[in-house]
């Protein structure tokens, strides 16, 4: 069969695909031959039909995007707002959980810390709010803080302290992972800080620390260097206590005690 212009079906087909290529357009290469199916069965017009080729393309990129965006941020592991236990912490409110996904913190530059004990889903929380940000978009990089410490004292062995700095910089959302899990030299601890201040009041930054503000002195030893951090990492931002009770202690000894002898 021919169409009006004289182009067969099948060279149609081959030059939409040919095009999708050149343009990069997968998804509409994809779904070009099942979407014209059904615009004809269902006599879409041909604004309706384009419009539905548009429109999935745009949101097959979004999805493609954000998938990009999560895994260029160095997760360990996937970790999900929707799969937390509020029932086993209520302490955490999920209505500031939801409002912290919005990720309005995150435009503004504002720091984020979530503090408890070990168990109690701080990092859980750390990770699954900046994979929210990460896939609405932002920028994200994750590091433990013991690592981020060791990779700027290499990096200012090798004089690349101001490169690596600046790569930490042009992330949206720096998150910290296990502040306060291990005590950093002096010079760590500098190197931390420095940036801290690069990013103050410009971009934000997470932390998940199993010590309360005033037990960072085990951390950082200098205490007016511990001070000027907890300055920074607090003025103006959004303060988290994730409490004391291990929420996988708990869920141990459940598993234990409903399992036959």
């Amino acid at each position: 069969m021919t169409r009006a212009r004289g182009i067969t079906e099948e060279a149609a087909d081959a030059a939409v695909d040919t095009a999708c290529r050149v343009l990069r357009l997968p998804t509409i290469r994809d779904q070009f031959a099942g979407a014209a199916d059904k615009a004809e069965r269902e006599q879409l017009t041909y604004r309706g039909f384009l419009a539905e080729l548009l429109m999935a393309e745009c949101e097959d990129r979004d999805r493609r995007r954000a998938e990009r965006q999560v895994r260029g941020a160095g997760f360990p592991r996937a970790k999900w707002l929707a799969d937390f236990d509020f029932d086993a912490n209520p302490g955490i409110s999920p209505a500031v959980i939801n409002t912290l996904a919005a990720c309005d913190w995150v435009r503004a530059g504002s720091p984020l810390c979530l503090i408890g004990d070990s168990g109690t889903g701080k990092s859980h929380l750390l990770i699954a709010l900046s994979t929210a940000a990460a896939m609405a978009g932002f920028r994200v990089r994750y590091t433990l803080a013991s690592k981020l410490a060791n990779e700027l004292a290499e990096a200012a062995d090798d004089r690349q302290l101001t490169k690596t700095i600046a790569r930490y910089g042009r992330a949206d959302l720096l998150c910290i992972d296990e502040l306060g899990y291990m005590e950093l030299d002096r010079r760590g601890a500098e190197l931390l800080f420095q940036v801290l201040t690069e990013r103050e009041e410009k971009a934000s930054v997470a932390i998940a620390s199993n010590e309360s503000f005033s037990g960072w002195t085990k951390t950082f030893t200098d205490p007016r260097l511990c001070a000027a951090i907890v300055d920074r990492l607090t003025f103006g931002g959004n303060i988290l206590e994730t409490g004391t009770d291990s929420y996988r202690l708990a869920h141990t000894r459940a598993q234990q005690q409903a399992s036959p002898a």
